[in-house]
C-alpha cells in the first residue's frame, strides 16, 4: 500500500521527497554566503561609504523587500492553488535570482562598478524573489510527504541547505580567503583562479558561486518531485478567482482564527530569530573583534550545527508534535540569548573575567569567554533551525489542503510582514543605550512574546470555510 499524503493523495517515493529537500540545498547558500556571513558585511565595510551608512541601507533595503513581499505573497499563492502546478512558479522565480545573484560580482568597493544602488536594487530583486520561490516550495510539501515524514523531511530539507552553505564556506575559506595569509602546507599559496584579494574578489565570488550552484541544483527537484495537474480554465480566471479567494479568507478570519493566532505568532518569535541570526555575526565581530576569517570559520561550524538541529529537529517533530517542538525551539533561543549577550571579553556571567591568557593553542576562539561564546554560538544555530523546521511543519499540519498554497502565501506574509521589527529595536536600544549588547538583548522580546502566544495555538487541521 502506497503512503498517504496530508492531502489524502499518494505521497511521493524517496527519490521525490529529497528531490524537493534538496532545493533548499540549493537556495540556502545565496542566504548563509550573500546575506549573513560573507557579501553582506563586505557591502556594510567596502562598498558603502561607512559601515553605519551600509547597515542603514541594508536596513531600509529589508523594509522594502518586506512590504513587498507582504503584499503580494498571499495573493500569488492563491492563484496557484487555483492552477494546480507549483513548479514552473519556482522555475520562474529561480530565473529571476541567478542572474541577479551573479551581477553582485560586479559591485566593487567604494561604491564602484555598478554602484551602491544597482547593488541594493539586485538584493531587493533576489529577497523578493526567493520568498516567492519559498511559498511554492512548502506548499509542494503536504501533498509529497507521508503522514508520518513530515517533520522527518522539513528537517532534511534545511539539514541540506545548511551543508550545502557549510561545503561552500568551506571552499571559500580554502581557495581565496586564507591563501596569501597563513602559511599552513595544505593552503595555497594564493587565491584560485587568480582573484585579486585587493579588489575583494574573495568577498564578492560568494554571489555568482550561490548563483551557479543555485542552478545546477534546482534540477532534481523539476526532474524527480511530483507536481500537481494543471487545472482547467485559463490564467486570467486563476488570477481573478485567486484575488477574490484571498479576500474572502481574510473577510471569514473568525473561521480561521486557531490560524490566525498561529500566525501572528509566527510573525513575532520568527522577527527575533532572524534578528539572532543577522545581528549575531555584528554583535560577535563588534564584542570581540573577530576578522572575515574567524567569522568565516564561526559560520562554517555553526552551518554544521545548524544542518544537525535540523535532524533533531525533524524528529523532535514527529515525536512531540510541530507545536511543542516550536516552544521548545523559542525558549531555548531566548535562553541562549540571556546567556550570550551576558559573555563578554572581561566578564562571564556577570562575573568579572579578567585573564585574557589563551586557554589552547588555536589562534580562533582562544581565551575563555571567546570560547563559551562559541560553544552558545552552536546551541544556537540547532534550536533556531528546529524553530525554522517546525514552524513550517506546523503550517502543513493546521491548514486546509484546499488551500495549502495560499496559507503558505500568509505563511510568508508571518515571516516577512514585521522584517524591520527586529532591526528597528535593535537600532533603537543600541542608540537610546549606546550599547551594542543593549541592542542584541531586545530581541529577547520578540522571542518571549511569540513564546506566550503560542500557549494558545491548537495543533488542529482546519478545514475549508465554504459559504452555505
Amino acid at each position: 500500500m502506497h503512503p498517504v499524503s496530508l492531502t489524502g493523495t499518494r505521497a511521493a517515493g524517496p527519490l521525490g521527497y529529497h528531490s524537493w529537500a534538496l532545493f533548499e540545498w540549493a537556495r540556502n547558500p545565496y542566504v548563509i554566503l550573500v546575506t549573513i556571513y560573507i557579501f553582506a558585511p563586505y557591502f556594510t565595510t567596502t562598498v558603502a561609504p561607512n559601515p553605519v551608512e551600509g547597515q542603514s541601507l541594508l536596513g531600509f533595503n529589508n523594509t522594502i523587500s518586506g512590504l513587498i513581499i507582504a503584499l503580494t505573497a498571499p495573493f500569488l499563492g492563491a492563484i496557484a492553488d487555483r492552477r494546480g502546478r507549483r513548479k514552473p512558479w519556482i522555475v520562474a522565480f529561480v530565473s529571476i535570482m541567478v542572474p541577479a545573484a551573479y551581477l553582485l560580482w560586479w559591485s566593487l568597493p567604494g561604491g564602484g562598478g555598478i554602484g551602491i544602488a544597482a547593488t541594493l536594487a539586485l538584493m531587493v530583486v533576489v529577497s523578493i524573489a526567493f520568498e516567492y520561490s519559498a511559498v511554492f516550495h512548502n506548499a509542494m510539501l503536504p501533498s509529497i510527504a507521508p503522514v508520518t515524514k513530515v517533520g522527518v523531511i522539513s528537517g532534511y530539507a534545511l539539514a541540506y541547505g545548511n551543508i550545502a552553505g557549510l561545503l561552500l564556506m568551506v571552499f571559500v575559506l580554502y581557495a581565496f580567503a586564507l591563501p596569501g595569509t597563513t602559511e599552513w602546507s595544505f593552503i595555497p599559496e594564493a587565491p584560485l583562479f587568480g582573484l585579486d584579494q585587493s579588489t575583494s574578489q574573495q568577498d564578492r565570488i560568494v554571489a555568482p558561486l550561490a548563483a551557479v550552484w543555485m542552478l545546477l541544483f534546482t534540477v532534481p527537484l523539476m526532474l524527480f518531485t511530483p507536481d500537481g495537474k494543471d487545472a482547467s480554465g485559463s490564467v486570467r480566471s486563476a488570477v481573478r478567482d485567486g484575488l477574490r479567494s484571498v479576500w474572502e479568507t481574510v473577510q471569514r478570519l473568525r473561521h480561521y482564527q486557531n490560524m490566525a493566532l498561529y500566525l501572528f505568532s509566527r510573525m513575532i518569535f520568527n522577527d527575533g530569530m532572524v534578528g539572532v541570526l543577522i545581528f549575531g555575526g555584528v554583535y560577535a565581530a563588534g564584542t570581540f573583534g573577530w576578522d572575515t576569517t574567524t567569522m568565516l570559520i564561526l559560520g562554517i561550524i555553526s552551518s554544521f550545527s545548524a544542518a544537525v538541529g535540523a535532524i533533531i529537529g525533524g524528529w523532535l517533530d514527529d515525536a512531540v508534535g510541530s507545536r511543542k517542538a516550536v516552544l521548545i525551539a523559542i525558549g531555548g533561543t531566548a535562553g541562549l540569548l540571556a546567556v550570550g549577550v551576558n559573555i563578554q571579553p572581561h566578564m562571564i556571567l556577570f562575573i568579572p573575567y579578567d585573564n585574557s591568557e589563551p586557554v589552547w593553542s588555536s589562534p580562533y576562539f582562544s581565551t575563555l569567554p571567546e570560547l563559551l561564546f562559541f560553544l552558545n554560538n552552536q546551541l544556537f544555530a540547532m534550536f533556531i533551525t528546529v524553530g525554522f523546521a517546525s514552524s513550517r511543519t506546523m503550517m502543513a499540519r493546521i491548514a486546509p489542503p484546499s488551500m495549502m498554497t495560499q496559507f503558505f502565501g500568509l505563511y510568508a506574509l508571518s515571516g516577512t510582514a514585521t522584517a524591520f521589527l527586529a532591526p528597528l529595536l535593535v537600532g533603537t536600544f543600541t542608540r537610546y543605550f549606546d550599547s551594542q549588547r543593549a541592542g542584541y538583548s531586545s530581541l529577547i522580546i520578540l522571542l518571549t512574546v511569540g513564546f506566550c502566544m503560542m500557549f494558545f495555538v491548537r495543533e488542529e487541521q482546519a478545514i475549508a470555510h465554504i459559504d452555505s
